[in-house]
């Protein structure tokens, strides 16, 4: 089945309702590719996204803000934190496009490992900073295991134009997960990005070649963008594929994580 049309406005989510959180100051570092570089990294029944010819990798850091229980009180230390994530451009089967991550890196060891084991994403804990000064913006990573470090430094500039490419990196509602012996469809909905454009000032990354892209990250990204953000909800995650041998569908505990 060919993918949807790329929209800005997110499908109905599927209940019931899991998480909520908001995601700000984010930077959007992405370089292009040929799918064929990076298709073994995607679970069964996902396959890279393509824009004329080309996938992408994308390097994301932000802070997440009061991610917690959609229905209930967020959970302000636990879920507020750094965040950086290497991410991948997905569709399934079905058509649904999402994201699949290589790596998240947080500095919240308890987040760290509530999401491993409810979610199986590949999230590490990691030692972060960030910084604002007017329109520039300073991320740094440095795994708590081995020397991988990431330092990003961009300064945002006026809108961003709202054109095919912006709505394909950023139009994402939702992500690809292989958990339990299937792959998973975990949706999102969100406002439309506040994009602006932006430019990088700084850019030292180990993240992008420790995911197994190896120098991509020497040369400067193809595509760069900002957003101060947006508040998101997730629902209920649906199978992408059939399940194996080991097992069929999340347990309880997903519902409340």
């Amino acid at each position: 089945m060919t993918a949807e049309p790329v929209s800005v406005v997110a499908p109905a989510l599927p209940r019931p309702l899991l998480l909520r959180q908001r995601w700000c100051d984010l930077a959007f570092l992405h370089w292009a590719v040929d799918p064929a570089v990076v298709a073994g990294f995607f679970p069964p029944g996902a396959r890279p996204d393509v824009l004329d010819g080309r996938t992408y990798v994308g390097l994301v850091p932000f802070r997440m803000i009061g991610a917690g229980p959609a229905v209930g009180p967020a959970v302000p230390w636990v879920g507020t934190f750094l965040e950086t994530n290497v991410r991948l451009y997905s569709v399934d089967a079905t058509g649904r496009r999402g994201v699949v991550f290589l790596s998240l890196d947080a500095d919240r060891a308890v987040t760290v490992a509530a999401a491993r084991s409810a979610f199986g994403l590949p999230y590490r804990w990691s030692r972060m900073q960030f910084s604002a000064d007017g329109d520039e913006r300073r991320y740094t990573t440095q795994l708590r295991r081995g020397a991988v470090s990431s330092h990003i430094a961009i300064r945002a500039g006026g809108p961003a134009p709202d054109g095919t490419i912006e709505r394909f990196l950023t139009a994402r509602w939702g992500l690809h997960v292989a958990r339990f012996g299937r792959t998973w469809y975990l949706p999102n909905a969100h406002p439309p990005w506040p994009l602006r454009t932006a430019e990088v000032l700084a850019l030292d990354d180990g993240l992008v070649a420790a995911a197994g892209l190896g120098g991509l990250a020497r040369r400067p990204p193809d595509h760069v963008m900002f957003s101060e953000g947006v508040a998101a909800t997730f629902g209920s995650p649906t199978p992408a594929t059939r399940p194996r041998a080991v097992g069929g569908s999340f347990p309880g505990r997903l519902r409340n994580p």
